[in-house]
């Protein structure tokens, strides 16, 4: 009988119910078990371990030991990802970390060291957007050369102000929109076109959410030159008003010497003006749901997607597969390492005011 992973969840909030829900359905087609949750807040983890059926712990190293663990998911603020993954590896578990990897390079640093010492357990993070059928297909465009060489390109990725202002107020002051958002952009750009980032400057602003009592950036423009030549601009902000047709607006272009491409990652060609609401548009591709048969609920689309596909690359390594076999597969802590420092670089040029950061200084 093949084995399959016994998993922890380190972080209940909005977006671990996605990790419970993934997990939900593997479990439901017996290719995993939703063991446990962990999360500081009890009400919270208290709340999840009822509604998905599972133990609720304060402390997730007692998860790991007491349920013995096959593998975690970290899905807590960013600036807290660094001390669960490495614990978790030193554990034995496999791990898979929302994005980004970390905040600062000590400590991608620190996890690259960790994961380089036990190389027989999968360390993957989240970058969900390669999942998207769309960036698949811009992917397999840039890969083939059907543009020519990539020469510079554009993306934007922004919330509406609820994001901001009412789900993460009690985060860490310092948070940002490129940290929570833009770092998804950043790591597909990298991943498409293949080259490690050299070069940033950036600039935003503080007034909007300052005004609120939110010490965070309202909005980072940040252009980034990579080694290969090419160069991104990529902007991201959370203060879009409350009217906005949809919590994420999200776009990207790449231009070759060939050709060129242009996404709208969220306008997929679905509107709506529903009663007494104002007009609507739906990123489906993202997340979708519907009820089986017996009742059960279906989840889809590439937010899902990314979370199991974590599970049967560890399944795979479970019952005897060769991990290297693996090698390009998912975004390792290599990657993680990459997209991070080009954000380190972001950050740090937006609060000289546009500094140029030359990456291999960090």
């Amino acid at each position: 009988m093949s084995k399959i992973a016994r998993i922890g969840i380190v972080g209940t909030g909005i977006f671990g119910q996605m990790h419970m829900k993934a997990f939900t359905q593997l479990q439901n087609e017996g290719k995993a078990e939703l063991v446990a949750v962990a999360d500081l807040i009890e009400d919270r983890r208290q709340k999840a371990a009822k509604e998905f059926s599972v133990k609720a712990y304060a402390d997730y190293k007692e998860m790991i030991d007491k349920e013995k663990l096959d593998a975690i998911t970290v899905v807590t603020p960013d600036a807290f990802h660094a001390d669960i993954v490495t614990t978790g590896l030193e554990m034995g578990c496999h791990v898979l970390s929302e994005k980004p990897l970390a905040t600062t390079m000590e400590d991608c640093n620190k996890i690259v060291s960790v994961a380089e010492k036990h190389p027989d357990k999968i360390l993957m993070v989240d970058f969900h957007k390669r999942y998207d059928a769309y960036h698949l297909e811009l992917e397999r465009i840039i890969r083939e050369g059907e543009i020519g060489k990539v020469q510079y390109g554009y993306a934007y990725m922004e919330d509406r102000i609820e994001v901001s202002r009412d789900w993460f107020k009690n985060w860490p002051a310092g948070s940002s929109p490129f940290w929570f958002i833009g770092v998804h952009f950043v790591d597909l750009i990298y991943w498409v076109i293949k080259s490690k980032g050299d070069k940033v400057f950036a600039t935003g602003r503080r007034e909007k959410l300052r005004s609120l009592g939110l010490d965070f950036w309202d909005n980072i423009t940040a252009q980034i030159v990579f080694k290969n030549g090419a160069t991104f601009t990529v902007d991201a902000a959370w203060t879009l008003p409350d009217g906005f047709e949809a919590i994420v607006n999200q776009g990207l272009r790449f231009i070759g010497t060939e050709g060129i491409i242009e996404i709208d990652s969220q306008d997929r060609g679905a509107g709506a003006c529903l009663k007494g609401k104002s007009q609507q548009s739906f990123n489906l591709g993202f997340y979708s749901e519907k009820r089986t048969p017996d009742g059960r609920m279906l989840y889809g689309g590439y937010g899902i997607q990314s979370i199991m596909e974590f599970v049967y690359h560890m399944n795979f390594v479970m019952n005897g597969g060769d991990i290297r076999k693996l090698d390009g597969l998912y975004a390792n802590a290599y990657d993680g390492l990459e997209v991070s420092k080009i954000c380190v670089g972001v950050h740090k040029s937006a609060e000289t005011g546009g500094q140029v950061i030359d990456l291999s200084s960090l």
